[in-house]
Order: C-alpha cells, then structure tokens, then sequence
C-alpha cells in the first residue's frame, strides 16, 4: 500500500493511548506478516493463546487466518505503520448463529485498547452476518484476555472446568455497551488530541520571509502569544524568520516536532504531510485553502498512513490559552483572550468574530478549532476535550456538517449536562428535499432535522452570531432562571413597555406581581411610581430605591428574571447617579437564583457584561429584544436540564425478524426499491403492532361489493381507494371515495375509478369509515446525514397546507415521545381544548414508540406515513398508510473509526 491510498476494506480507529491503528481483513498476502508477528510473541503468550508453546501453532494459525474469507470466517488485522499488532477471527461452525473467536495482540502492544477495538469491529462484522453469539475456550490464568471481555461491556457468561474456562458473549449493543464504547472512544479522542491542543513543540511549514504570507502571521502570532514550547520555522531559503531558527525541511529539525502547521501551496500539501509523518509528527494544522479532492484524499490518507490527527485543510488554525501551553497558531490579527470559552468554528470569518466578541465580553477563550474543510477532527472531538479539559465552562460551535450526528447527538447529551453548548442554526434557508413523496417527508425540513439534533441533545441554537453571543454573555454571568416569568423593571414607562412586549414575542410571561409586593415596592420608590409589571420606578429613582426594588423581586419567588431596562435622565444627571450601580454592587442573596439582566437603550454595544468588585457581571443589551431572546434561551435550558433523561421506549409484541424477512423479500424483487403496496404495507405495520382499520384488497366489483358487505361495521358505510404504483397521495386524481352505503353505491363507485385511472388502477382498498376524532399525522423518514427522524402533527388533508408538525431522531426515549406529542400547536387538541373529552394519549405514545422500533430496525425504511391516524378518547387508529423503501445497508454509528 501505497502512503496516499487505502487497503481495500480499511478503516482507521484511535487505540487508549490516542495513536492510530488500520483494520482490514487478513489477506494471503499478510501470511508473512502474521508468521512474524506469531514468531515475536513470548513463549507465556503462545501458551495463552495455543494452550501450548508451539511455533507449529502459530504457522497454523496463519493459514487459516490469510485464507480467504468465507461466509462463517472473518478475520481482521490492526496494523501501525506497516507493523501487525493484532488479529482477531471467529468461525462459525454447525450453528450459524454462534461462532468461536480467537484474539492475539504482540507483547509491548497490551493495555493500549487494541484487543478491544478488534472485537468491538469484529462484533460489527458478525451480526452484519446473522451472528449473535461469540464463545471461546480460555486458559483460567489468561488475564488479558479475561479483562478485555469483561470491559468490552457485553453480557459474558462464563463456564469453568480446571484450567480452562468456557465464555458465551452475546452481541446484543444495549446501553451498557453504547456507555462502554463512548468511554474507549472519550479516552482515544481526548489522548489523540493532546498533541495537537497541548504541543510540546510546533513546527511552521512555509513560514515565509515576506511580511503578508499566512504561514510569517501564525508564527507571528505564535511568537508574540508566548508559546511555551520549543518553536521552529520550516523555510529552506531563510536561516531564521522572526528571530525563530529555520530548517530546509521538517526532517532536518532537531527533533520530530508535535505540531506542524503547514500553510505551502495547496499542490505540495500532501507530500508536506507524508514527510511530516515520516519524520514523527503527531499532529497537523493544515490553513492551505484550494485543495482539490484528489488531493485532498492524499493529504488525509497521509494523516492515516502515519496517525496524524489534522486540522483543516482550509481553517484560521488554533488556539489554547492554558497558562503553560499559549498556543496562537492562527492568521487572526489578534491573540484570544484567555477564559472559559471553548470555540469550534468551520467558517474562519465565524471564527474571528467569535474571538473578538468573546473577548470583548470578557470572557475569553480556552481552546480555539477552526476546522476548515473538517476532513478528521470534528465538533465531537472538542466537545470531549472541552469535558475533559477542566477549564472549559461554555461551548461554541459553529458547524456546516455532522459526519456522524448519532454520536454528537450522544456526546452533546452528556456534555450539556456539565456546562451550556451553543450553535448558531445555520442554514436554515436551504431549500430542502426535492424527492419529498409524501406529506412526512415533506414536512422533515432539515431546518426541523438539525432543530430535533438540537432540542434532544440540549443544545441552545441562537439564529445568528449576536444573539449566540447575547446568550453566552447571560449564560456565563447569570444563574439560570426557574422557569419563564419576567418582572420588567425600568425608569421610564416607554422603556418597560417595550421591554415587556420584547418578553411576549420571545414566549415569555410577564405576570401581575402579588399584592404584598406591590405594596413592598411602593413603599421603596419615589411617588408617581407604580408596581404593576412592568414595576415605572420613575425618572427620580435613587441608586438605593432600584437596587432594593430589584432585591425585593428576586427574593419573592413571583418571578423567575428580572429584566431592568433603563434610560439616561436629566433627574439623574443632576445628582451624579449612576443606575447601572445598582444592579452590580452588594446584590442580595436572592440574585444567586434569580437572574437580573439590563437594557441600556443609550448603550452603543449590542452587549456587554457589568463588572464590579463587589458582584456578579450584569449582562447589559443594547434593545429589550436581545435581552428577552437570552432570557428565553436560559429558560429552556434550565428546563431541558430539569426534564427527565429518558429510557429507551420497548413496544411488546414485536417481530423485528419477520419484518427483516418481508424488506427483504420486496428488494429482491424490486432492488432499486420503492412504495409498497397496501398489502405489504399492512403486513409490515402488523409486525409492529400498529393499529389500523380493517381492510381489503380487491381487483373486481364484485369483490368490492363482498368486502364493503362484511366490513361495513354499525355505520353501514365504506370507503374505497383506488391502488397502483402511480397512485401514492390519498387525494391524487380523486382516487378515494368516500361514505358509500349499500351494494349499488360500492359497485358504481368501483366502475368509476376503474374507467377514470384505466391502467393506472391495479385494485382497490375498501375500508370502514372511520369514527370521528382528531386527524393527525404520525411517520418516519430517513435524513442522509441525520438519520431515522420521527414526525408528528397535525394530519388529513390540511397536513401539508398548516405545516404543523415536530420531529424527534429515533430511537426515541419515553421523554423523546412526550416532548413530541407535545410539541405541535396543535398539542391543546389533545388534551381536552375548550371541554372536550382528552384524547387517548397512551395510545399515541405507543404509536410513536411502534414507528420509532421500526425506524430502528429497517435501515431500508426510506419513508413511512400514517396519515390521519383518528384519535379519540378511546383509542388511536391508522386510518391510511404507506410506506417506501431504498436498499440501504445499516451504518453502525457506534462503530469507532475516523473519518
């Protein structure tokens, strides 16, 4: 293999201790290889693994480990550079279902997670292959080995006999392993990265001597931060470039740096980087824009060849302000300023005004990523080193893409439990799916895909840079609010007028204050003042009559914020007030849970924090709106971290093997995929236990009559749909007639679907008519980056017109399934709205929980829509459904590789 191509079937994954290894299946060609590796291999080893000490039993074990894979056999080999340090197989014998496995790491490779990481692939690869089960026989004395399977996090059951030891694994991925797996994969990333955010020593490739070159900016910058490393230029023309020594190339460098940044042409990037990685580097920061993709496939397969975690292409670079790092390896004008902030950015320009208003807030910077073109390290990577790293207490991302949104998903779920992360919901403009063939795909937006990302992991998604820096600057002074009640407090009733309007358009509740209150308040403030909400403190309000005005609402409980909006006045000026003091010196012990917030309407900045040496930093807005848009944002995360984690949601009387078995059977003969009909619709729905109306499928008129005979129920009347492939929406070319009573009125309206759709016509569907209710919509439809997406709302044939919908990412947990039914304007119809009886909301949760087990299951499950599902307060039914599938393989997203 070659340093700019991949092995057929490769992937790369990080071991412990942040090094990368290559998987890939054994081939004949590796046989030499594998004798080596078996020859090297201490005689206790050899008895662990062979039961004896035999150099036969290695060779052996290289024949059928390079033999060719067959349909029970899989191997699978971890190389570092060209080195082999691990290989792992399992066989299959009578039973299909269960196979033996065999497991060998070299010597000075144990502890490093590369036994772990084989199995977790080879775990992938059985059940790929309908494989459940994993058994070994074991030496009792074969710790390493013992330890590896208890850790995997897979149940183990283990059968003693003398010396040797029997284990069965099931590989059944539940909860236990996902944790397990993302821990392995924390400790891997968090290791990987330290290279690249803590360098010993950087090295700046292409740092020229000519003032306006991108690679003289970084060392520039990289110089004047301080860097407490050892620091180097890479120029082959100059000796020295700001007074930092120059080599000709990385290689003459005193020592293998552990961080080069190379900013050289775009077509000598790739060979920058394969010299980088022979020489030692550990990691790369590539700035170089304009590479293409051929070139940019080499410059990442260089970065694997060698295990180098990269940066870019095409980023500002990075930055870590940690007082023994000063890392400022970026082209920005300026240095960050040191703080509590950690920055992820694809966009430069995001970048640098990000580190300007972090800055400017006086909140400054932990660790700055810009990614770039993000071909390796990604959102979730920082986001483990910012929870791991100990200094970290705020998270901004700015992100394009999401290469693997199942574990971000998971990681930002954990992450946001310690501390606010914050994006910018960029995008939401983009035109969206043109293939939509039904209302539920129609209504999965991807601005409603990245939204159901956002609200299931607890991310707060502003829609622009300044209100994510108006939340950041409330969410790092401020506690969090209770809930969403707002008292407006302001000096001139114009202010808190449109204050309080700010607070309604924001979803807020500014509510009458108690009696009592008002009482207390205007016993504080000037006269003329009045204590409604907003509380008019008048013009003439004293520093001491406001700051006891806002200390007596915080401590009352009434409301959950206080927002104190103020204009500068001639009364204030006379006496030298200052009323901004007020709200930051010696606030009373009630502020700790009550959070107090300002609009300076006279203050030119859109937002900055109030400092003094006696309180907490005031965040101060510019306009009531900015402050209100903050406001809500810390009220919905005080209540996402209130609301109940969630179990997974398990349905009874599932068959996910006959539904497997009927995807299966439809590819085969259809293999481009497509909608099914009604009768293999209701098949598969019935393996999930979805219920629907009674139904039959006819080709004739007198099988229409029959069936309208038997399912016309106490009502008398039935519906008929017209059936064919051309025939997807309910309503399309008038193929459904409804409330037909009596043979006559079924036999005509058969005769006249058949005449007006001729062809198009395979048969029909006659159904009773449904009971009244509420017609809603319940579906599933697959995102390519995103997933399986669960959708809900309003239904019938105002779905697509009304467009009220949610969606959450399946699977999801019991709280996914009651935010979802919640979540939809139409949600008061539910419970009871204007006297009506409440709907039977236990059936819609299970419902919702059936297509979520479905989604889960079938990968192949393009899209799927019930839609109206008729709710009533005694139940739930599917009254339509249709569902579509693509011959998709499943992506096993807890698989750990690299991109």
């Amino acid at each position: 293999m070659t340093e700019t191509t991949f092995a057929r079937n490769e992937v790369c994954a990080l071991l412990a201790d942040g090094t990368t290894v290559r998987l890939r299946p054994a081939c004949p060609e590796d046989r030499a290889q594998v004798l080596r590796f078996y020859g090297e291999m201490s005689a206790d080893s050899l008895r662990r693994r062979f039961f004896m000490v035999s150099r036969r039993s290695g060779e052996r074990a290289a024949d059928r480990l390079c033999a060719p894979d067959t349909p029970g056999h899989r191997t699978l080999a971890a190389f570092q550079g060209d080195r082999l340090v691990g290989v792992a197989e399992y066989e299959s014998g009578d039973d299909p279902a269960t196979a033996d496995i065999a497991l060998a790491v070299a010597d000075d490779c144990h502890r490093r997670g590369v036994g772990t990481l084989l199995l977790e692939h080879l775990v992938h690869t059985a059940r790929e292959n309908g494989v459940g089960a994993f058994t070994a026989d074991l030496l009792a004395d074969n710790h390493p080995i013992h330890r590896v399977l208890a850790d995997l996090g897979l149940h183990v059951t283990r059968r003693y006999d003398g010396t040797t030891v029997h284990g069965v694994i099931r590989l059944e991925p539940d909860e236990t392993y996902l944790s397990a797996v993302e821990l392995r994969g924390r400790t891997a990333d968090t290791a990987s990265l330290r290279p690249l955010l803590r360098p010993r020593s950087v090295a700046v490739i292409g740092a020229g001597t000519r003032p306006g070159s991108v690679g003289r900016a970084v060392l520039r910058n990289l110089r004047g931060g301080h860097f407490r490393g050892l620091l180097h230029a890479v120029n082959p023309h100059a000796h020295a470039v700001l007074h930092v020594p120059a080599f000709a190339s990385v290689g003459d460098l005193p020592a293998p740096p552990d961080l080069a940044v190379i900013a050289v042409p775009a077509a000598d990037v790739p060979g920058v980087a394969a010299q980088c990685g022979r020489a030692g580097v550990k990691a790369l920061v590539v700035v170089t824009a304009g590479l293409d993709t051929d070139r940019t496939a080499e410059l990442t397969a260089a970065c694997r060849r060698w295990g180098m975690r990269m940066v870019g292409p095409n980023c500002l670079g990075i930055a870590n302000t940690e007082p023994g790092v000063r890392l400022a390896a970026t082209f920005a004008v300026g240095r960050p300023l040191p703080g509590t902030a950690g920055v992820a950015v694809q966009s430069g320009g995001v970048g640098i005004a990000l580190l300007d208003g972090l800055s400017r807030l006086g909140i400054g910077v932990s660790s700055f990523v810009s990614l770039g073109d993000k071909r390796d390290v990604s959102g979730n990577d920082l986001l483990q080193w910012w929870e791991c790293d100990e200094r970290t207490e705020l998270a901004l991302l700015h992100l394009e893409s999401y290469g693997n949104p199942w574990a971000f998903s998971r990681t930002a779920r954990r992450v946001t439990r310690r501390m606010p992360v914050l994006t910018v919901d960029a995008g939401r403009s983009a035109a969206g799916r043109r293939a939509a063939a039904s209302y539920t795909a129609a209504a999965a937006t991807p601005t409603m895909t990245r939204r159901a990302l956002f609200t299931q992991a607890g991310i707060t998604a502003a829609h622009t840079l300044g209100e994510l820096l108006d939340t950041a600057a409330l969410l790092h002074s401020q506690p969090l609010p209770a809930g969403e009640r707002v008292a407006v407090v302001s000096n001139a009733g114009g202010a808190g007028d449109l204050a309080a309007d700010a607070c309604a358009d924001a979803e807020l509740h500014v509510p009458q204050l108690p009696p009592a209150l008002r009482a207390e308040l205007l016993a504080e403030l000037p006269a003329g003042a009045g204590a409604g909400n907003p509380v008019d403190s008048t013009p003439a309000v004293t520093v001491p009559a406001l700051s006891a005005c806002v200390d007596r609402i915080a401590a009352s409980g009434a409301v959950d914020a206080v927002l104190v909006a103020l204009v500068p006045t001639a009364l204030t000026a006379a006496v030298g007030s200052d009323l901004v003091t007020a709200l930051t010196s010696s606030p009373h012990p009630a502020r700790a849970q009550c959070p107090v917030v300002a609009v300076l309407l006279d203050q030119p900045e859109r937002v900055r924090l109030l400092r003094t040496a006696g309180g907490p930093a005031v965040p101060a807005y510019g306009e009531p709106q900015s402050a209100a848009r903050a406001l809500k944002h810390a009220a919905e995360r005080a209540r996402w971290l209130a609301r109940p984690q969630g179990s997974p949601v398990e349905p009874a009387g599932i068959d996910s093997p006959r539904a497997r078995a009927l995807v299966a059977e439809f590819l085969t003969r259809d293999p481009a995929g497509g909608w099914l009909d009604a009768r293999q619709t209701a098949r598969l729905l019935d393996c999930y236990g979805i219920p629907r109306l009674p139904q039959a499928y006819v080709t004739t008129e007198q099988e229409a009559a029959e069936a309208a005979a038997r399912l016309a129920g106490r009502s008398g009347a039935v519906a008929l749909k017209a059936q064919g492939p051309g025939l997807v929406h309910r309503t399309e070319r008038g193929r459904v007639l409804l409330d037909l009573r009596g043979e006559r009125a079924v036999r005509t309206a058969y005769r006249d679907l058949a005449a007006r759709l001729g062809t198009a016509m395979a048969g029909a569907l006659v159904q009773p008519m449904a009971g009244r209710g509420t017609e809603l919509l319940a579906g599933v439809v697959q995102d390519e980056v995103f997933g399986a997406l669960v959708v809900f709302g309003l239904g019938g044939t105002t779905s697509e017109l009304l467009a009220d919908h949610a969606a959450r990412l399946a699977p999801l947990t019991d709280t996914d399934v009651h935010e979802l039914l919640t979540a939809p304007r139409c949600a008061p119809l539910l419970f009871g709205y204007r006297g009506a009886a409440p709907a039977d909301l236990r059936s819609l949760k299970d419902l919702l929980a059936r297509l979520s087990r479905m989604a889960d299951d079938l990968p192949e499950l393009a899209e799927a829509e019930c839609n109206p599902v008729v709710v009533r307060p005694d139940g739930s039914t599917v009254v339509d459904s249709r569902v579509r599938l693509l011959p998709r393989r499943a992506d096993d997203p807890c698989l750990r590789r690299l991109p």
